[in-house]
């Protein structure tokens, strides 16, 4: 292969000739493709660590419902504007359970799931200016290209461009590096891999002195529930607030209340063992729906005098997200849906909102990612944001059909997968 001297082709005479710049997808897809799933032996001559395919480790979910198997798995190089990375540490995020015990896409499979990661950069494709290796990234489900209209505006943190515009029920790009046994293996960030290939404008720098095995969790979880507080409710110093949800979302957003200032917080939950854990990052009072023989919203009228002024619903449960609007105050009550989910409509009565409630949504908690994740990066050296007390436990990659167990039971806040050694 050389893509700027193919007249060598006839002095060499090898037997099969291919150029890279003839072919629209990676080069390790076309060779897989050539020869029954990948050559035996590959020999890199350009000097350019960049050309290379990566055999590594990864836990594919080859289909929905089924355990993740550990494989191994080739990872092109990246492309224009893309980034390769290994990959230290991951979360594992309640969202990769949606997608593979709940969403169950078929045309999502097989696939490498994790988005909450955190690596350092192996190498970058042309016209990568912003990254070089040596580098310590967080990779971004949101992606942050600077240039649409919505990355223009301060009204919100979507971006036009990245998978979560283009493909967001499969929730991975149609052209993924990652390839498996011949076959394409699609990737949802692919941090549950060893390395992986990320766009630059889905990639974010951070300080290098932060601990990758703590600030992986700001790549999903903890900003989305801290900035669904700051951010998109805007919660106001003196404010009572009430949190439904003591997951990793609804704990980082007890925190996201307490950092701006209210002066109540309402940990509601049906897992009590929880609430020690709320009371740490801020929480004020416990309610658990269990203990009541009335409606939860009635139950937080009675606590508030009417009710509270700002909810947020951590669960993404269509019930939960109507409980959390009624349990807000009339007049000025703000409730903020965070929990994901896209399997069900959810409803009120229209009074609730004509008396002066206001009903609204949060993704990735209304930060802009590539600005705001190494902002929160810093919050957390400098010791105003906690990470630390989210993780329950600590795993190898290899154990993380075990973390999905934990998860699925209720038995962590967050698990941290050891990747690859730093």
């Amino acid at each position: 292969m050389h893509p700027d001297s193919p007249e060598c082709f006839s002095t060499i005479r090898p037997v099969y000739c291919v150029n890279p710049k003839d072919h629209d997808k990676p080069i390790s897809q076309v060779l897989a493709e050539m020869t029954n799933g990948g050559v035996d032996f590959t020999l890199e001559c350009a000097g350019n660590v960049g050309v290379m395919v990566i055999k590594c480790k990864a836990a594919v979910a080859w289909e929905p419902n089924k355990p993740l198997v550990m494989e191994e798995i080739e990872v092109a190089p990246p492309e224009a504007n893309e980034v390769r990375i290994k990959i230290v540490a991951t979360g594992l995020c309640r969202t990769d359970l949606y997608h593979l015990f709940e969403g169950m896409h078929e045309q999502g499979f097989p696939a490498v799931l994790g988005h909450e990661g955190a690596g350092i950069v192996e190498s970058v494709g042309p016209g990568v200016t912003e990254f070089q290796p040596g580098d310590k990234v967080i990779p971004l489900f949101i992606a942050q290209c600077g240039e649409c209209r919505f990355c223009k505006s301060p009204k919100t943190n979507e971006c036009e461009k990245g998978w979560a515009a283009d493909n967001p029920d499969v929730m991975a790009s149609p052209e993924p590096r990652f390839t498996c046994k011949g076959k394409k293996v699609l990737q949802f960030m692919g941090t549950f891999s060893e390395y992986t290939v990320i766009d630059q404008m889905a990639v974010a720098k951070i300080d290098p002195a932060a601990p990758l095995e703590k600030v992986c969790l700001l790549g999903c979880g903890i900003c989305t529930g801290y900035g669904a507080a700051v951010n998109t409710a805007k919660v106001e110093p003196g404010s009572t607030c009430a949190v439904f949800g003591l997951g990793a979302v609804g704990l980082a957003a007890v925190m996201g209340c307490k950092s701006a200032g209210a002066e109540r917080i309402i940990a509601v939950d049906i897992n009590p063992e929880k609430f020690e854990k709320a009371k740490v990052l801020g929480a004020t009072d416990f309610v658990n729906p269990k203990d009541h023989d009335k409606p939860i919203s009635e139950v937080l009228a009675e606590m508030t005098n009417g009710g509270v002024d700002f909810s947020l619903e951590c669960v993404g449960n269509v019930k939960v997200m109507r409980s959390a609007l009624e349990s807000c105050i009339p007049g000025w009550g703000v409730s903020v849906i965070v929990g994901w989910t896209d399997m069900e409509d959810f409803s009120a009565r229209p009074v609730q909102l004509i008396s002066g409630r206001t009903w609204k949504g949060s993704l990735f908690g209304g930060f802009k990612s590539k600005d705001g994740v190494p902002q929160m990066v810093k919050a957390y050296l400098d010791k105003k944001v906690k990470l630390d007390e989210f993780i329950t436990h600590n795993m190898a990659l290899e154990k993380v059909n075990d973390a999905i167990e934990l998860m699925k039971e209720g038995k962590c806040i967050r698990t941290v997968l050891s990747v690859s050694p730093q």
